[in-house]
């Protein structure tokens, strides 16, 4: 008996060192590659943004180049098995309704470890993904 069900298990990375411990963590947790899903979520353009303003920048040309950069950065066969995905939005509800869409059982989450004023200001991803999430949530601090 295991504690948490592994049949579809959900890794947000942001391509700090922490995600990629966790994605690592949990592709030699579950046995298989491919009921990994992994999600980066980008911060929506801002109409007054240069490269919006210059038509030179779109969501499309950012999420290809967060999938390049993505296999770039993991090019091991394991990590080919996985389920990546590229969202544009708020990061924590973006996460929730990845997981809620795709009947994730467990979200494995890095925590930043920020503390004081920074978490005050930026809030916690992590915190509110384990708050509203709808299945189990695994904070890894490393």
């Amino acid at each position: 008996m295991t504690l948490f069900a592994t049949d579809n298990v959900l890794v947000p990375v942001d391509f700090s060192n922490e995600a990629q411990n966790a994605l690592a963590d949990t592709l030699a947790f579950v046995d298989d590659p491919s009921k990994v899903h992994v999600i980066h979520v980008l911060a929506p353009l801002e109409p007054m943004e240069p490269g919006v303003v210059w038509q030179t920048v779109d969501n499309q040309a950012r999420t290809a180049k967060v999938k390049e950069a993505f296999y770039k950065r993991f090019p091991d066969e394991p990590y080919k098995a996985v389920k990546f995905t590229v969202a544009v939005g708020n990061p924590s509800s973006e996460i929730i309704d990845y997981a809620k869409h795709n009947e994730i059982d467990l979200i494995v989450i890095p925590s930043s470890g920020r503390t004081g004023l920074q978490r005050f200001f930026l809030g916690s991803v992590a915190e509110r993904v384990v708050r509203f999430s709808h299945c189990p949530v695994l904070v890894i601090r490393h």
